[in-house]
């Protein structure tokens, strides 16, 4: 009882003991409270943002449900995502692995010996001169084989296993040879468990568990990422490929336009009223502008490869689907960013940043326990005997318990400078953090601006384009009076043309500036949860 009671308050002391190393506490971080652009005198980002939390199915508000069916597929199919979901699995096995650490480990083993040791063997009897046993002479074969120890350990008592856990088929020599005591043959049933548990009394697998804990969420976080950066993809690839398909309707309705001023040209000229030359200065216009249509279609081509692939299909699979042209895709009047603090709960990036300064805290107190003393439990319990017809008697049973405590004590600096590496990393994380979030603001910021300031340059375009419009028509009237030249009418198609095709890739730019802006405030993944 009074083992069992010192075993009882030796298991209490390691459960209450507490983790040496350092507590994580997630650091402080001080921000604005809204983001510097939207503070500035700017009208175009005020009018086009608020400070509203964003919406985390953001890219709905393009109102396009083709656009949220490719997404869909994308988050259902696409192999990143699966990948970075087969990663997580692993960092948890990889916590369930440290976990183990903290609980025993119990073996449970059976076995049978038979062996007859050599009556040649000579076994000294300490302080008797010249005393010795060989054969016979040092045993008595009427021995009860019960006593023998037919492993070279003690008696039966301990079933040949001793507090290090010998294997009842060990092949080790021992004073007594490998047959046993000599000039005896004895055979020995065994079953029993064996266990063995290291007291966590210093806290260094606890420590351990918390680091794999803290890259199980790093690891969940670059899930989290990748599904932004997915999601981003998808709708940034799709905002081009409309944009380009408004591109190609932009610069076929010009080259039919082009064409109709070709034949104008060309039945002027049959008529004497207008030079040859006008005639091949419209064919060069029209052959410029049939130069501009294959680049775009290789684009558009491209776009829908991308965009298949990105849902884990074959480059053409979602050629029949997405080929036909399209309205370019509805922008919001208005975006909500939220608040420069959202951004710590919202990005991925951040959130993984701090997970892994979690972990990179945990592994200084995981170095810092092997400074301490090692306090570990090994036993054992099992039947023992020379038959199996009293193998499974109450006489049969066995244990041994054996407490052991390690302390290393020189290592040529080993565990300080493990320590010191541990704590350099735990500052390099932080940095890393705080790095993390200025990133983040600054890419918050520039897709602000970015956004805005595209909005002006496609209201500025508008409204060129309708002058130049304006001015083609009155001077193809003029033209065709004989009050303009054949090269105004050309100068003025050209300003339409350049005007048109510069809003449609402006208004695109607007739409992946937009993109941009959502990816920058994070958010989508947690629909994901």
């Amino acid at each position: 009882m009074k083992l069992f009671s010192n075993l009882a308050g030796v298991l209490i002391f390691a459960l209450a003991g507490c983790a040496v190393g350092p507590n994580y506490q997630r650091p402080k971080t001080k921000l604005e409270k809204n983001f510097g652009e939207l503070a500035q005198t700017n009208s175009a980002i005020s009018s086009a943002t608020t400070t509203n939390s964003p919406a985390v199915e953001w890219w709905r508000s393009f109102n396009d449900p083709e656009l949220d069916h490719l997404i869909d597929e994308a988050l259902r199919q696409n192999y990143n995502l699966r990948i970075a979901l087969t990663r997580v699995r692993e960092a948890r096995y990889q916590r369930s692995i440290v976990a183990a650490d903290l609980f025993p480990n119990i073996d449970a083993d059976a076995g049978y010996w038979h062996g007859g040791g050599s009556k040649n063997v000579s076994l000294s009897l300490g302080s008797s001169s010249g005393s010795s046993g060989s054969g016979s002479g040092g045993t008595s074969p009427k021995r009860d084989a019960m006593n023998s120890d037919p492993h070279g350990g003690g008696g039966a008592a301990g079933g040949g296993k001793s507090s290090v856990g010998t294997n009842p088929f060990s092949d080790q020599l021992t004073p007594f040879g490998k047959g046993g005591l000599p000039g005896v043959t004895s055979s020995i049933y065994q079953i029993g468990f064996d266990s063995t548990w290291e007291l966590d009394i210093f806290g260094g697998n606890r420590r351990r568990l918390e680091a794999a804990a803290g890259e199980l969420g790093a690891s969940v976080e670059d899930l989290h990422d990748v599904t932004l950066s997915l999601l981003a993809e998808v709708a940034r690839n799709y905002v081009e490929l409309r944009g380009t398909q408004q591109r190609l309707i932009v610069a076929q309705k010009n080259l039919a336009a082009q064409k109709e001023t070709l034949d104008l040209a060309t039945s002027r000229a049959n008529a004497g009223l207008t030079s040859r030359a006008d005639v091949v200065r419209a064919a060069a216009e029209v052959a410029t502008t049939s130069a501009t249509i294959p680049p775009l279609q290789a684009s558009a081509r491209r776009s829908i490869h991308l965009l298949s692939t990105l849902l884990a299909e074959e480059p053409m699979a979602l050629s029949d689907e997405l080929e036909s042209n399209k309205p370019p895709v509805f922008l919001p009047p208005e975006v909500p960013v939220g608040l420069p603090s959202e951004l710590l709960e919202r990005r991925p990036d951040i959130r993984r940043a701090e997970r892994r300064m979690a972990a990179a805290t945990a592994r200084v107190g995981s170095a810092e326990a092997d400074l301490f003393p090692k306090f570990a439990m090994t036993g054992g319990v099992g039947l023992d005997s020379t038959s199996t017809g009293s193998l499974f008697d109450w006489q049969s049973r066995y244990f041994f318990i054996s407490p052991t405590v390690v302390w290393r004590v020189f290592d040529a600096g080993r565990i300080i400078s493990n320590v010191a590496l541990q704590k350099a990393n735990r500052s390099e994380s932080e940095l890393q953090y705080r790095d993390t979030i200025l990133t983040a603001l600054r890419e918050v910021e520039d897709a602000l601006v970015a956004y805005a300031t595209e909005q002006e340059h496609c209201n500025a375009l508008a409204e060129a384009l309708r002058q130049n419009q304006d001015a083609l028509g009155l001077v193809r009237n003029q033209y065709k009076n004989g009050l303009a030249n054949f090269l105004e009418v050309l100068d003025a198609q050209r300003s339409v043309l350049s005007s048109e095709d510069q809003l449609t890739e402006a208004n695109e730019t607007l739409g992946t500036d937009l993109v941009a802006l959502y990816k920058a405030l994070g958010g989508g993944w947690e629909m994901r949860k």
